[in-house]
């Protein structure tokens, strides 16, 4: 008998709830933030900025979500790896996309296996990660 599992990948209808529910997280906290959602390929399928955030907030929360996709790992979770001695102190440089190690970047997985990422960024590091994890919750 050969069974096979078969992972749903991350839809642009969930990429839009997760932009949706950390927007709301952040206007509840009276942030302004921008949130950028990969594909497991690292390809973009939802982003949106306040128009009332810094402008460097979307390149932020996009290298934020593509360094949760590219280490599998939440990005505040990476912060002691990246410092000299630490086990990605030279990665930011081994890749042709430069990596972002500020909390606000989290993996998105269905069934185990990872299916994309959210990029939060915008507020305090803190409440970028808060706002990017609070969203995963819409995918429950």
């Amino acid at each position: 008998m050969n069974t096979t599992t078969v992972v749903v990948p991350l839809t642009t209808q969930d990429a839009d709830a997760l932009v949706a529910a950390a927007q709301h997280a952040a206007e509840a906290a009276g942030a302004t933030i921008s949130v950028t959602v990969l594909d497991a390929g690292g390809h973009l399928l939802a982003f949106r900025r306040d128009d009332r955030a810094v402008l460097i907030s979307g390149e932020t929360s996009t290298r934020k979500a593509y360094t949760a996709l590219q280490l599998n790992a939440p990005t505040a979770d990476l912060v002691d790896a990246v410092q000299p001695g630490g086990l990605f102190h030279t990665l930011p440089t081994a890749l042709d996309r430069p990596l972002l190690f500020i909390a606000g970047g989290v993996p998105v997985h269905r069934d185990g296996r990872l299916i994309g990422a959210i990029g939060v960024g915008g507020g305090a590091p803190e409440q970028d990660h808060g706002f990017a994890t609070a969203a995963l919750e819409t995918l429950t």
